[in-house]
């Protein structure tokens, strides 16, 4: 497309209306319209169902509520900038923190919303902020001043950020699906090694409502446990009885040398379950600290989280354990650390320091419960291909996500022809 089609525009003069939020407090409790906030957006995409609520009534929904096509972006914080695409809401409003963008019929509002993650925006967002504040803050105004290379045919608008939105879609389809899946895995886990249910039914002359060959593989009675009652012949064990875990190293010690660097992950980076940006260390680790995708990390200190990482290849960090087992699969103890996390998190809230964090002897005190190893092969059966699934599925839309990156800044300045970026995902799927 030649240049004549593309026209610098500044981000206010696309725009219908520009608003602030509604200043309230967030509460879990539905007391009524969701309360959509910054931290809420960070990944670009909107999980509804972890949106809080927030007091009020028709009138607050009148003012500050969201419609399909709207804009929301961050206006402070580490995350001033970040943005998210408003599509099919429940009833919600958006916080002060937020700035409501509502864009002119002229334009593909979805369009405008991929303007704000292009280099030209998020360029002119750090040059307005730079370095000079460690709680940046942007106001709505200084945001909308942006000046923006606009593609001027709705049509290539159009064409533009349906590629982009198909990529976007695929990637939200995926992390629903992954949730559905790790939901489903986490339900059979507690059914079955947490509440009982099969040995429960059969001590009460019940059917299981298992198949047959998997009913007879369960005990029809309890016996007695530090933890209570447990299936007879069943065993109980610490958490770190039943896997490894790895404290990392402190990095900054093994300095990348000669070119070859391990991007370092820390908690940071488990959290965003992403290593771009991240301090980087030496490659020439012992092969232990080393992380893969696939491989569990639980960061003890801080902000205690238990993921499956698929982040790609990296270094252990100090505060984090990689978790692994020679003797029982990757679902049994990610399960098990989950079922203990929030009494971990109340303990590493208790401490009296900066960083609450939980010690060794809390993972001996954490009980699990071993099936009988004819119950744990068939869970296994079950449980690792939902486990391998949720980690394809993830590494999948990594892959999207950067085919996305690459192109969306070409797309939407005109410099890469739809058609052209057609062929181009074509071939990388």
């Amino acid at each position: 497309m030649s240049a004549r089609g593309v026209s610098v525009v500044k981000l206010r003069d696309l725009c219908e209306s520009v608003d602030y939020g509604y200043t309230a407090s967030a509460s879990v409790e539905a007391i009524g319209p969701h309360f959509l906030r910054i931290t809420d957006i960070v990944s670009s995409s909107i999980d509804w169902q972890t949106v809080p609520y927030v007091a009020g009534d028709a009138c607050i929904l009148d003012k500050y509520g969201l419609r399909d096509g709207d804009i929301v972006i961050a206006r402070t914080g580490a995350s001033t900038g970040a943005s998210a695409f408003i599509m099919n809401p429940p009833e919600a409003v958006f916080a002060s923190y937020l700035v409501r963008l509502k864009v002119k019929p002229a334009y593909d509002p979805r369009y405008v919303f991929y303007c704000l993650r292009s280099p030209a925006f998020l360029s002119y967002l750090h040059g307005v902020l730079g370095d000079k504040s460690a709680q940046p803050n942007a106001s709505a105004s200084t945001m909308t001043a942006a000046p923006l290379p606009v593609l001027t045919d709705i049509v290539e608008q159009r064409s533009a950020s349906s590629l982009l939105g198909m990529l976007d879609d695929k990637i939200e389809l995926n992390r629903k699906m992954s949730a559905t899946l790790e939901a489903m895995a986490r339900a059979l886990f507690k059914s079955w090694f947490v509440d009982f249910d099969p040995v429960c039914a059969k001590a009460e002359g019940r059917d299981p409502g298992l198949p047959p060959e998997i009913a007879v593989l369960f005990p029809d009675s309890f016996e007695d446990s530090e933890i209570g009652d447990i299936p007879k012949g069943w065993q109980l064990r610490g958490l770190d009885e039943i896997a490894r875990f790895l404290n990392g190293l402190a990095l900054q010690k093994y300095p990348a040398l000669n070119g070859r660097a391990l991007q370092v992950i820390k908690i940071a980076q488990l959290r965003t379950g992403s290593t771009a940006g991240a301090d980087e260390a030496s490659a020439d680790l012992e092969r232990d600290y080393i992380v893969s995708d696939g491989d569990v990390l639980f960061s003890w200190s801080g902000s205690l989280e238990c993921v499956l990482w698929t982040g790609g290849k990296g270094a252990l960090n100090q505060h984090l354990f990689k978790v692994t087992s020679t003797s029982f699969p990757k679902w049994f103890f990610y399960l098990w650390i989950h079922r203990h996390l929030n009494d971990f998190r109340h303990i590493a809230a208790g401490k009296a320091t900066t960083m609450g964090h939980i010690q060794r002897h809390h993972l001996s005190a954490a009980k699990t419960v071993i099936p009988a190893p004819e119950v744990l092969k068939v869970a296994d059966c079950i449980l690792s291909p939902l486990v391998e699934r949720i980690i394809t599925a993830r590494l999948e839309s990594r892959t999207l996500a950067h085919v996305r990156d690459m192109l969306l800044p070409k797309l939407i300045s005109g410099e890469l022809r739809v058609r052209d970026a057609e062929r181009f995902v074509e071939q990388s799927a």
